[in-house]
């Protein structure tokens, strides 16, 4: 009977231990698998890579780099990694491979890189269609005499900025279909680039050539790198239900520029060179009241142009879609902050509406858009053309008749015969009226 108890006892020790021992075990699998990657996703750009790792919770990380290789190590603590990494770098030029290791409940991922890079990393919380995510900015180190050389503008040429919205780890608005606007604005992009550069007097510079994402300040950076004269922005817009279409310009609101002006007053050294033509004057002077005065102007005509432009896109897309707005509408989007630079933002359609989602895939339609956007841009600058471009030296200027001028005055003024103005301006006499708009043939 004592042995039977003794025993009894020994068994149900024996059954504790195991419990402990298997709920220690549990418990450490669940530490382990508090977290995961879930995906990882590798954008190339011309300038950079950037690397986003798709976690199921808040990350908690640690990372450090090796040379001799290059290497960037990045250790994720309670994660297990559930990507398949093999392929993964396979488009990359600065990523080599990818490799990993788990050790104590932490996944080491090794990143073998083809030469030394700026790094950047932060931690991004849910966002849109995004749950937690760590993004990581490989950054290609530029020598400072490459980096201060600034590309030439050919003389003559009207300098067309091209931003195709969002791209990469953006995809900006999805249609119910699944189409992503970053697709649509990019093929749009090239499609108006092409125009561009088929007129002559005309070059196009794109601000995002591939599917990856350009921060919205490096957008204006690289504007001015190129000598960009004018900035259009090719967006699709959306809403939370499929009844509204059609197609808007945007241009920036007056209280935005005169708000990035403040902020660049306040340090005129630094920023001189955002301020237009009068940036060097704005730079050396001590009279604030003359910088003021200098940097408005820059302002004042960079809204002017921007609402001219606004107007003639909006003419010419009125031809080929249904319009959601008819006039420019005044925004506060990033991308037209820059008061130095005229720009306008084109919301080709609405993504959300269905027959819209449709048009605005069709390489048909996408061409009548950039058609339509180039020929706005083009017919404001021959209009208004800038000094000393090629625009200036063709086309017509206009000439209000003033009391006292006739037509001989008129064409002695201009180095014009009175017969050629007469049949330029389907004139059927030699009369005219006062407050009368002529064309008058440019020359140079």
């Amino acid at each position: 009977m004592y042995r039977r108890i003794l025993l009894a006892i020994v068994k149900l020790r024996t059954l504790s231990s195991l419990s402990v021992i298997t709920l220690s075990i549990l418990f450490s699998v669940s530490t382990f698998a508090a977290n995961s990657i879930d995906g990882i996703r590798v954008w190339p750009a011309p300038e950079n890579t950037r690397i986003v790792f798709d976690v199921k919770q808040k990350p908690e990380y640690k990372y450090f780099t090796l040379t001799n290789p290059n290497r960037l190590v990045i250790d994720f603590a309670n994660t297990k990694n559930t990507v398949a990494l093999k392929n993964l770098a396979g488009n990359d030029p600065r990523v080599k491979l990818f490799r990993s290791s788990t050790k104590k409940g932490k996944t080491r991922l090794v990143l073998e890189l083809a030469q030394s890079y700026q790094l950047t990393v932060f931690p991004l919380a849910p966002a849109g269609q995004y749950g937690h995510r760590l993004v990581l900015d490989l950054y290609d180190k530029k020598s400072t005499a490459k980096s201060s050389v600034k590309d030439k503008k050919n003389v003559g040429d009207i300098i067309i900025g091209v931003v195709a919205g969002h791209g990469g780890e953006d995809p900006g608005s999805i249609g119910g279909k699944g189409t992503y606007e970053k697709r649509v604005t990019l093929a749009i992009a090239k499609k108006l680039e092409k125009l561009i550069n088929k007129e002559k007097g005309m070059k196009a510079v794109m601000i995002r050539t591939g599917d990856y994402y350009v921060n919205l300040n490096r957008r204006t950076s690289l504007a001015r790198e190129k000598n960009v004269d004018f900035l259009v922005s090719i967006h699709a817009d959306a809403f939370h239900t499929p009844k509204p279409s059609g197609a808007s310009v945007w241009v920036v609101k007056k209280s935005r520029a005169e708000s990035e002006l403040a902020k660049w007053l306040v340090n005129r050294e630094k920023k001189s060179e955002l301020l237009g033509g009068g940036g060097g004057v704005i730079k050396n002077t001590s009279d604030s009241h003359l910088a003021l005065t200098l940097a408005d102007m820059s302002k004042e005509h960079s809204l002017g142009v921007s609402f001219g432009v606004a107007n003639n896109v909006i003419k010419e897309l009125k031809k080929i879609t249904k319009m959601h707005k008819k006039t420019p509408q005044n925004g506060n989007f990033a991308v037209l902050k820059s008061s130095d630079i005229p720009s306008i933002l084109v919301e080709t359609g609405f993504i959300s509406n269905h027959r819209e989602e449709k048009n605005l895939t069709w390489p048909k339609h996408q061409q009548r858009l950039a058609n339509a956007i180039h020929q706005g841009i083009k017919s404001h600058f021959l209009a208004h053309p800038l000094t000393g471009s090629y625009f200036a030296s063709v086309g017509y200027k206009k000439h209000k008749v003033r009391s006292g001028e006739s037509l001989s005055v008129l064409a002695k003024r201009y180095n014009i015969s009175m017969t050629k103005l007469k049949s330029i301006n389907n004139l059927k006499s030699n009369s005219l009226q006062i407050g009368q708009t002529l064309k008058i043939p440019r020359t140079g």
